[in-house]
């Protein structure tokens, strides 16, 4: 086991963009992960491929997976439109399982790796309120991997480090800066268009722009033209 290697789930956006330089920063060795799940595009998973090598990711991978099969999210059924206002409860932009599969499969390569950190983006401030971004998930994850795994069992423990779960967006993206990431790499938006340009209307991009704003930044990547 190496105390020095972790996985790191990196989705594209800027969150994940910032916990890959946090990791980097701390000496780790990192191990990129991306999911492609069914998602409407394919933006963030390109965006991801640029900030794991911009980030210095010892090594990337994309691996395939079927949450439209589950279907139950706009992310993942069409049929399902992205809402542009937020709306009471959880929204339907929540994918059902997501947080939970991903951290499986990261579980799963880190024991191969000889890994004992999974590093992942969940924040539990400005967020769209999903169930599996909060610290209570995070903390029973763990829990889970102690009983899963080879490693667990042979007391060797596997953290969940969640290192911006309790920042709001603005403070992600001075810590970002402060390390030097270039968010114009990195894609937020459930719908961007053909060309990759966010939509800036979506929750998360209106999350997203009032972080820049807040942190007394220019979000750098490009919008569509209103209207």
């Amino acid at each position: 086991m190496s105390a020095r290697r972790a996985v790191v789930l990196v989705s594209g956006g800027l969150d994940s963009a910032t916990v890959l330089a946090l990791a980097r920063a701390d000496g780790r060795e990192c191990y990129a992960l991306s999911l492609d799940y069914g998602q409407r595009h394919r933006a963030e998973l390109e965006a991801a491929a640029r900030v794991a090598s911009a980030l210095g990711a010892r090594e990337h991978r994309t691996m395939r997976i079927d949450l439209a099969g589950i279907g139950g999210s706009a992310l993942t059924d069409r049929s399902i439109a992205v809402p542009e206002a937020p709306g009471p409860g959880i929204p339907v932009t929540y994918v059902p399982a997501r947080n939970t599969v991903f951290l499986a499969l990261a579980l799963g390569w880190a024991e191969v790796l000889g890994a004992l950190e999974i590093h992942v983006g969940v924040n539990a401030i400005d967020y769209s309120g999903y169930p599996d971004c909060r610290p209570e998930f995070i903390s029973a994850f763990e829990q889970l991997a102690q009983r899963a795994t080879k490693a667990g069992v042979e007391g060797r423990r596997t953290r969940i480090v969640a290192p911006l779960i309790r920042f709001t967006k603005a403070d992600i993206i001075r810590k970002g800066l402060e390390l030097g990431v270039d968010y114009g790499l990195t894609s937020s938006c459930y719908q961007p268009d053909a060309a990759g340009r966010a939509c800036g209307r979506c929750d998360s991009c209106r999350i997203r722009l009032a972080g820049f704003e807040a942190a007394g930044a220019t979000d750098p990547i490009s919008y569509q033209s209103p209207g």
